[in-house]
């Protein structure tokens, strides 16, 4: 077996320094999300995802991955929002198999008003923070990150 690969010191410190990111920030969009709304910041994706497409519907499976969610995970937060009336599932008339998630006009009234408490969160929190050049650097690197599966291989 080969040796493990060790982070140096410098990547040890942006790792450090950008797990604290990875934590810090979507658990404040969250506690925002759930104060200023009543949605889980996975609730809120849901919403804002199927509120952008053709007929405000989407399969499941297609919104799982849009969603970056298990089918198991996003199948649990459709059915809180089918509880508050903002989504309701069903089959698709061509394979019954499928579910299709649609949003109500009720679930769109709900996004809508809470897109703006939303964006003023990500704005004070990342955005103001950062210069224009510093935005387009982190497109760059998040484009780099999320280039090819995100996902580990075993070790040979």
């Amino acid at each position: 077996m080969d040796d493990p690969r060790w982070l140096t010191d410098e990547q040890q410190q942006a790792w450090r320094r950008f797990v604290e990111v990875l934590v810090k920030v979507p658990a404040a969009l969250e506690a925002q999300l759930q104060r200023d709304a009543g949605l889980t910041h996975m609730g809120y994706i849901v919403l804002f995802t199927l509120s952008e497409q053709p007929e405000r519907r989407l399969s499941m499976s297609r919104l799982a991955k849009y969603a970056s969610a298990s089918l198991s995970r996003l199948s649990h937060v459709v059915a809180r929002l089918e509880a508050q009336g903002w989504v309701r599932r069903q089959r698709d008339p061509d394979d019954g198999r499928v579910q299709i998630a649609v949003l109500t006009d009720a679930g769109y009234a709900k996004v809508v008003g809470s897109a703006p408490g939303h964006a003023e969160a990500v704005q004070q929190l990342v955005f103001d923070r950062l210069s224009p050049a510093q935005v387009r650097q982190l497109v760059k690197l998040a484009d780099a990150l999320l280039e090819g599966p995100v996902e580990v291989r075993p070790p040979d």
